[in-house]
């Protein structure tokens, strides 16, 4: 009760840089309607930063406590952020029921209000997609009217009219390797995808969205770092050992981050990139080894594999509804088991195709 008194009588703006400071569990050891009881009182604008630094049951209470008054006059980035952490977040069915009576409270012009503010966002992403759709399609057109002449390797030497996709993926190693390329490409998506609203949650990073976005170039640029490590590795390390490793370690750094809170959980799950660096080349070349004419089929089914990175981030999305983001991360750890399975097993070519003869 002494600290519930202390934080009604603190004034708004050390009350909210005691929020920043404390730990994200400090106040689920206290009484949560007293502590939201607390909040009711701030102005708007201290009211926003305090629910910024939120989470779980303390958020959830303090949005209930307020008037629908008080929740219009709430920005409409804090409320949207505050509905939307809330949603991502693990609740039982009083609590479930809880935030859909805190939605159903909000007048006519708050909802309206919300649904403006998620369209401009959603369209400040718009023109860089469609200008990047518009370069796609431009190289295709290009790479259409520039006819490259057959290949005449070994390797392509049969007519492919003989053959079909079905003809490389009764092959095990093409396969497992269509496989490996789908969860490599998909858990590499997925947590990309997550990593602002992951490591914007208060017991993750504790960040602004803006913060947490800008974190994520260190999550592809340790793609980039690993790729250039990783081939010179491959120089005088087995593929599919150095494969099977890189993918064992993010594994583990996927379980560290679901295991732990702030600074580790942040860190391990950026450190991710690292690894991801050189699965791609090297699954696409263990996947077409030893094909002889089969070599183009395989490698179109490979490359088609990659429609993962569209699928997996949306399983993902199901999960973090049902069980928290944090939790969610269980499907990109099962991916990373798969790619270690394939490195140590499914890679290995057990029926080579014998190379065309020149007639």
């Amino acid at each position: 009760m002494q600290t519930i008194d202390a934080i009604r009588q603190a004034p708004p703006e050390r009350l909210v840089a005691a929020l920043n400071d404390a730990s994200a569990t400090a106040l689920d050891r206290l009484p949560i309607q007293d502590v939201a009881a607390s909040f009711v009182q701030l102005p708007a604008g201290p009211m926003a930063q305090v629910l910024d630094s939120l989470s779980g049951a303390p958020l959830l209470a303090t949005l209930s406590a307020l008037s629908p008054q008080q929740l219009a006059a709430l920005p409409s980035a804090t409320l949207t952020t505050a509905l939307d952490k809330l949603a991502s977040s693990r609740l039982d069915t009083h609590d479930a029921a809880q935030l859909t009576s805190v939605r159903a409270s909000l007048s006519p012009e708050t909802q309206q209000q919300l649904t403006d503010y998620r369209q401009k966002q959603a369209q400040l992403v718009q023109k860089p997609y469609l200008g990047l759709g518009v370069a796609l399609i431009v190289l295709a057109v290009g790479v259409w009217l520039f006819r490259l002449p057959p290949l005449t390797e070994s390797t392509e030497q049969a007519d492919s009219s003989h053959h079909t996709l079905m003809d490389a993926l009764r092959h095990s190693h093409v396969l497992f390797g269509v496989l490996a390329i789908f969860f490599y490409v998909g858990a590499e998506v997925s947590i990309g995808s997550f990593l602002v609203n992951y490591l914007s949650l208060p017991e993750i990073g504790h960040m602004s969205e803006q913060t947490a976005a800008d974190h994520v170039v260190y999550y592809w640029g340790g793609a980039m770092v690993g790729r250039l490590a990783g081939s010179a590795l491959l120089v005088y390390i087995n593929p599919r050992k150095l494969l099977a490793a890189f993918a064992a370690v993010a594994g583990l750094l996927v379980l560290t981050t679901m295991l732990t809170q702030g600074n580790v959980a942040m860190v391990s799950v950026i450190a991710i990139g690292l690894f991801n660096s050189i699965m791609f080349p090297t699954i696409f070349a263990l996947g077409i080894e030893r094909m002889g004419p089969l070599t183009g089929k395989a490698s179109s089914l490979l490359i088609m594999a990659i429609v993962g990175g569209a699928l997996l981030p949306l399983a993902q999305g199901v999960l973090a509804d049902h069980m928290g983001i944090q939790h969610a991360f269980i499907l990109p750890l099962l991916c990373y088991g798969y790619i270690v399975f394939y490195g140590l097993r499914g890679s290995l070519v057990r029926d080579p195709v014998t190379p065309a003869s020149h007639h």
